[in-house]
């Protein structure tokens, strides 16, 4: 099509529009001029709300969750939707790529008109917040990752099976963590409203959508760097990203990060919901359990050249990945290429933020010899990323039985190693 004959055309086609609106004495309503002035529908998509190049087409993978009918029964589906971190570049998840768990429910339709958010409990002022009030507030933007208790776990979750594959892609393995920056209201500005009364220890932070999902926090980090967050990535909240307002908890396990929030209360004690006892809680041979687990360890894995992928041929090539800590900011990331008996100081990109992802590279010429590749992180606390067998170690628990239980093993920020083969095919050697 010649745009320039089809934008005169439109141009003739609306002003005889607009003249007969006129001669008739009719003052044309918003929404008509709107209509006047759209694109014909060929053109809407992309100079209303821009789409990428159809040539792009790597996209999210998995499911809401649930069960799905099998030969052999009932089967529980992989949970949540992973961001394809073998194609990221620099730090941020565009929001159509972020990760999404929400407990097997769809995201509920609310209009921000009517939806609020009531803090009420032990305070001096219960308050309703529409999302216009909260728009009319200080706000602040930050970066900062996200990432599901169950990511890169080789076991308990339903995600495991993936995790351990050889054939696994660092989609299947970490694809559940992603980084946006996220703009909103401190959670503390709110609580000084309200008043905190003397002996509120914790939080209760509660979702609107079906199964109402709700969390415990310790007051102490509700007061701290919480946001109830309205925009990610300079627009919006997506719907299945909590819209219009969700909780955003820095560093911390994504279970804490209550979407489509409804209400706070504060409480001085943890409600102990299921989450926080029986489906998130890491369970040990013996039968003891870790329960609240918050704050997410050191961690960083590369994502190219990584499973699945292959090297065409020998030479020079960028290692790159992405490394994190729910801590602190990334310090210093190692890579090795010989699967751990040497190490060497990856280049950091800027920017590097707290509690968010650092883009890390490191040039290698690949002679055609076989090849372990991995990275480690260290946090500017001085935690470092640990190998699966310290991770067993200090459990107190041998490595096959993080393999082999039906339980999660959570928080699993293990070094990912990937194996490449003489002829440049690369896989998941982590067990």
């Amino acid at each position: 099509m010649n745009l320039t004959q089809s934008g005169r055309r439109r141009f003739l086609k609306n002003t005889a529009a607009f003249a007969g609106l006129a001669a008739a004495g009719v003052r044309p309503t918003s929404e008509q001029m709107a209509d006047l002035n759209a694109p014909p529908s060929g053109e809407r998509d992309l100079h209303g709300y821009g789409a990428r190049s159809h040539y792009e087409t790597s996209i999210r993978t998995g499911s809401l969750g649930g069960y799905e009918t099998t030969p052999t029964g009932p089967r529980q589906r992989d949970f949540g939707f992973r961001t394809p971190l073998q194609h990221s570049a620099g730090i941020i998840t565009p929001a159509s790529l972020h990760f999404i768990v929400s407990h097997g429910y769809d995201p509920p339709d609310l209009d921000p008109r009517h939806h609020r958010l009531l803090i009420h409990g032990m305070v001096d002022r219960p308050l309703t917040f529409s999302v216009e009030d909260l728009l009319r507030l200080p706000s602040v933007s930050r970066l900062h990752f996200l990432e599901c208790h169950g990511n890169s776990a080789p076991s308990g979750a339903p995600t495991a099976a993936a995790r351990i594959a050889p054939n696994a892609t660092v989609q299947d393995t970490h694809g559940l963590t992603s980084c946006s920056e996220w703009t909103g209201v401190p959670l503390s500005l709110l609580l000084d409203q309200v008043g905190v009364k003397k002996g509120a220890t914790w939080i209760v932070a509660e979702g609107a959508e079906p199964g109402k999902h709700a969390k415990s926090i310790p007051i102490e980090k509700a007061a701290d760097d919480v946001l109830v967050a309205y925009s990610q990535n300079g627009e919006a909240l997506r719907p299945e990203q909590g819209y219009p307002l969700r909780l955003l908890v820095p560093g911390w396990q994504g279970i804490n990060n209550v979407k489509w929030l409804r209400q706070i209360k504060l409480v001085d004690e943890p409600y102990m919901f299921m989450m926080e006892t029986t489906k998130y809680p890491s369970v040990h041979p013996d039968g003891t359990s870790r329960w609240f687990e918050f704050e997410l360890g050191a961690k960083s894995v590369i994502t190219r050249p990584s499973g699945g992928q292959e090297l065409p041929s020998r030479g020079f090539y960028e290692i790159t990945g992405l490394a994190w800590s729910g801590a602190a900011a990334v310090r210093q990331v190692e890579v090795s290429t010989d699967g751990g008996k040497t190490w060497a100081d990856a280049k950091l990109q800027e920017p590097i933020a707290r509690k968010a992802h650092t883009r890390f590279t490191f040039p290698w010429t690949w002679k055609g010899e076989e090849s372990v590749l991995q990275s480690r992180c260290t946090d500017e606390t001085g935690q470092v990323q640990p190998t699966i067998n310290v991770i067993a170690k200090s459990l107190n628990i041998e490595v096959d039985y993080i393999r082999k239980t039906s339980a999660m093993v959570g928080d699993f920020n293990a070094i990912q190693p990937w194996r490449v083969d003489r002829s440049g095919r690369i896989q998941n050697a982590l067990l």
